[in-house]
């Protein structure tokens, strides 16, 4: 799955509002990418029928369950001192129980349960409704253990529990799963094939958040351009569809209308797009309406097409391109992102060059950079010999982040003397008298609070910018 948080925002602690008569605690904590934390979100709501509240106090947990990441080496070791941090409190607390879940636990589930017995349950991304019985199985002195993927699964009948929201911005999940194949990546192994929620539920999901007083949401899947509903069923089996139902199919385009016509007054934003399926049509959605954010995060991984075809990426960069001029000729104003990977296995220096030139012809808003780690279960790991020294990884590294460095203040610099409009969602980190918030662009801007609230639209005239922020005063309410 592509890269749809910040690294600083993994590892947070999920807590929801205590029901009186449950009498369990859980303390559950999320690393890695948005979906996990709103596949937490959907746990948190299945186990408080089953009794148990959310806690920040490790030590008074009842149950403990990590969600759990696999894209890079480094969640993996994380999660690994997590689970020793556990077990340290678990023979204090010996009624304890620990569990892995997501994409973690479908990959190592024997090595947690049998070899190492460092966990007590193990349940994959689509097993999350099996939880109730596998904690009977794990209260009764037996281990549990359900990591089936499923054909069907998208939680769409769940409401999911808010957890440790600022009550302004929540994510709905509309895919699960990925048919992508990229070479790199273990997702297709451990949250199988990709297939989409019915449109209702999510347009129904979105008119209840608002009716909560959330006033942003982000549409969610591993490649939410490849969003297709047909009455349910796997997005590969489309062809076999019946010819009514490929004439009242929902695709992605269509839904970002659904979405955003139900709810003209909240914000839409949507993560992760996959170039190989986003389409002109998605393009043009955006551009006609205001409520859809301007910001497009579209990874590329390389700028060489000779590497892209190694990583089994389904474009080309001239296609890449057409896309970054599509958005650009639509919507100047739109912020673009993007995911980079720099040592991939035979990645030379002309590879590298040809990733440096093509950041240089679309000058990113912001991005995520990593040097290429061997994922056990890939297709690359198992072809593909990881070729390039850990020290030309790290260096070309630090030069496409020096580079993107230099493109991020070029382009919050565009800002200075407009004013632009800021949904607040926090105190700023840095200053308890300034609020903070992000423009439709996904940029953050902090501001005085002077009377202004949490949750409020505010415009804010930009005097001054750091690379990632831009430092502004508010002048006032927007329409919204």
């Amino acid at each position: 799955m592509e890269k749809t948080i910040d690294e600083k925002q993994q590892g947070n602690t999920l807590v929801m509002e205590p029901k009186q008569e449950n009498s369990r605690k859980l303390f559950i904590e999320s690393y890695g990418c948005a979906m996990n934390f709103s596949d937490s979100e959907i746990v948190a709501s299945i186990l408080a029928k089953e009794g148990f509240n959310t806690t920040q106090n490790l030590e008074e947990a009842d149950l403990v369950l990590v969600n759990t990441c696999s894209i890079r080496e480094k969640a993996e070791q994380t999660v690994r001192k997590r689970l020793e941090k556990y077990n340290a409190v678990k023979k204090i607390n010996p009624g304890m129980k620990v569990g892995v879940l997501g994409c973690m636990a479908e990959r190592l589930k024997e090595k947690f349960l049998e070899e190492e017995k460092i966990v007590d349950l193990v349940v994959g991304p689509d097993a999350y409704k099996d939880l109730p019985n596998l904690i009977n199985e794990v209260e009764a002195g037996r281990d549990a253990i359900n990591v089936l993927l499923s054909k069907e699964e998208t939680y769409g009948d769940i409401s999911p529990v808010r957890l440790q929201t600022n009550g302004v911005s929540a994510f709905v999940s509309i895919t699960r799963g990925c048919d992508n194949m990229c070479t790199f990546c273990v997702v297709p192994f451990t949250r199988g094939r990709e297939r989409s929620r019915d449109p209702q539920s999510i347009v129904e999901e979105v008119n209840d958040l608002w009716d909560k007083g959330f006033k942003e949401i982000t549409l969610l899947g591993q490649n939410v351009d490849s969003y297709l509903w047909y009455g349910g069923g796997l997005k590969k089996d489309f062809k076999n569809a019946s010819k009514m139902q490929k004439a009242t199919a929902t695709n992605f385009s269509q839904l970002l209308k659904l979405v955003a016509e139900a709810q003209p007054k909240m914000r839409i934003r949507f993560s992760t797009s996959n170039p190989q399926d986003m389409t002109f049509e998605v393009i043009e959605v955006v551009a006609a309406y205001p409520n859809i954010c301007k910001h497009i995060h579209l990874p590329v991984q390389s700028g060489s097409d000779r590497i892209l075809k190694e990583m089994n990426r389904l474009h080309t960069r001239e296609e890449y391109f057409k896309l970054i001029d599509y958005i650009r000729e639509l919507m100047p104003e739109c912020s673009i992102s993007q995911d980079l990977i720099v040592g991939f296995p035979t990645e030379t220096e002309e590879d590298h060059k040809d990733t440096l030139s093509l950041m240089e012809y679309v000058k990113y808003d912001f991005g995520y950079m990593y040097a290429y780690s061997e994922r056990p279960g890939t297709m690359a790991a198992r072809k593909l010999e990881d070729d390039v020294p850990a020290e030309v990884k790290q260096r070309r590294l630090a030069e496409i982040v020096k580079l993107q460095r230099e493109h991020n203040h070029f382009r919050t610099q565009r800002f200075l003397g407009d004013t632009v409009e800021v949904l607040i969602e926090r105190e700023s980190k840095k200053s308890s008298e300034h609020w903070s918030g992000r423009t439709t662009q996904n940029t953050v801007a902090v501001f005085p609070k002077e009377n202004y609230k949490v949750g409020d639209f505010v415009n804010v005239k930009i005097n001054d910018c750091t690379s990632a922020t831009l430092i502004g005063e508010a002048v006032g309410h927007s329409e919204k």
